[in-house]
């Protein structure tokens, strides 16, 4: 993403939160003591710190509670048909290998589909195809999928409800007047400003610093207690808010009645055949905690190939129609007037899934330059793992990239 996301996701340095005493934290056992302990707790305040991120990216099952989204027995198997994707790569103007490229562009791993079979795969500072790696809001276009499962299950009457329909403690918030659909095209309203700063007093650092770092409060306790309107009426503007994925995430679980790893266990990483479990890292131990659906789901790189592979074939995945047909292309196709996202972008959002203008080409993006890069023309899905210093601004370098293996994978 350009100017937009670069706007919107400034960042680095976290503050580390205020907690409770640690002889409060022994005296009640619900709040997890393991987790809770300075040393925890300062380093989760630095899992961005560069030199450092290429492998707390890898590891944050051992930073944070977590909650396990199970695979199943019937494994979707990707065949391999390798393709070499050596030669001469030009970014940003200079030319490089493709190893360099690679290391310029600071992947963690890549993995590259092409007419259903695996081209390319290789993982770098000691990951591996069993790896789980964060991909930060890369989770969006799950959670989006979780509503599309919900919706056509009949849990969710329809996307034009409001939010306060199914969560009713959001009545008198910021979220008392947004439909789903606003919510899902990050046009709630709400006043919020996605801006990492260190020492900063926005709402992204204080909820993430509370919730995430210090399991003070959860997101949507901050939804429901904390959000007010912003200047623009619900659908009116695109406004990137990772508040506003949390709160579909628990919108989905309120009408499923489970957690949320436990219906995209059964829903999705199941009948898509998934080859290894997932996990979600959560805004609290497991007494009290609930995923962090805005950006913490970890998987293998392959699992995210299978789900985008799933998303390119519309829905079908393992031999069946996993995800409902009408629910790919509504999420993923940009309706007229919504792409781009505003005036001088070349990006549009349709249901937390990014879309290019002038391209039938969509993605799955996460903080730090992760992907999951379709493109129904070319037959091709693409998904990397990354570990940029900069948590945002190197996109349109990762798609001269894209655009150069795709160009060989033609020849």
């Amino acid at each position: 993403m350009t100017r937009l996301r670069k706007a919107a996701l400034t960042v680095l340095a976290l503050t580390v939160p205020m907690v409770a005493h640690a002889d409060q934290i022994q005296s009640d056992p619900t709040q997890g003591a393991h987790w809770l302990t300075p040393t925890m707790i300062n380093g989760r305040a630095h899992m961005f710190d560069p030199g450092l991120n290429f492998l707390t990216f890898q590891h944050m099952d051992q930073m944070f509670a977590t909650r396990e989204v199970k695979a199943g027995s019937d494994v979707w198997d990707l065949p391999s048909d390798p393709i070499s994707l050596e030669g001469d790569y030009t970014i940003n103007g200079e030319t490089m290998s493709f190893a360099e490229a690679l290391e310029l562009t600071d992947a963690n791993g890549l993995v590259v589909v092409k007419n259903g079979k695996i081209a390319y795969e290789t993982y770098l500072n000691g990951s591996d195809a069993q790896t789980r790696f964060i991909t930060f809001s890369v989770a969006k276009s799950y959670v989006s999928t979780l509503v599309g499962f919900a919706l056509n299950d009949g849990l969710i009457d329809s996307l034009d409800d409001k939010v306060t329909k199914y969560l009713p403690e959001m009545e008198g918030t910021g979220y008392d007047g947004p439909t789903i659909e606003d919510v899902l095209r990050m046009r709630s309203g709400v006043d919020w400003l996605e801006y990492y700063e260190f020492g900063s007093d926005t709402q992204l650092t204080e909820v993430h610093d509370n919730a995430l770092v210090g399991y003070n409060y959860r997101w949507c306790d901050y939804a429901a207690d904390k959000s007010v309107p912003g200047e623009t009426a619900p659908g009116e503007a695109f406004n990137y808010t990772t508040l506003d994925t949390s709160v579909l995430g628990c919108l989905v679980e309120k009408v499923i009645g489970k957690t949320g790893a436990e219906y995209m266990s059964e829903k999705l990483w199941q009948p898509a055949g998934m080859e290894a479990d997932a996990y979600w890292i959560m805004d609290g131990p497991e007494a009290v905690g609930r995923e962090f659906y805005g950006a913490g789901l970890n998987a293998t790189l392959r699992d995210h190939a299978r789900f985008g592979l799933m998303f390119l074939n519309g829905g079908q995945a393992n031999g069946k129609q996993v995800v409902p047909a009408d629910w790919v292309a509504k999420a993923t196709i940009p309706d007229a007037g919504y792409e781009p996202v505003a005036e001088g972008e070349l990006e549009g959002y349709q249901y937390q899934w990014w879309t290019y203008d002038n391209s039938d080409a969509y993605a799955a993006l996460g903080l730090f330059h992760q992907y999951i890069y379709i493109d129904p023309t070319e037959d091709v899905v693409i998904v990397k793992a990354s570990h940029t210093e900069e948590p945002v601004g190197r996109d349109a370098e990762n798609l001269e990239l894209f655009a150069q293996i795709e160009a060989r994978l033609k020849k």
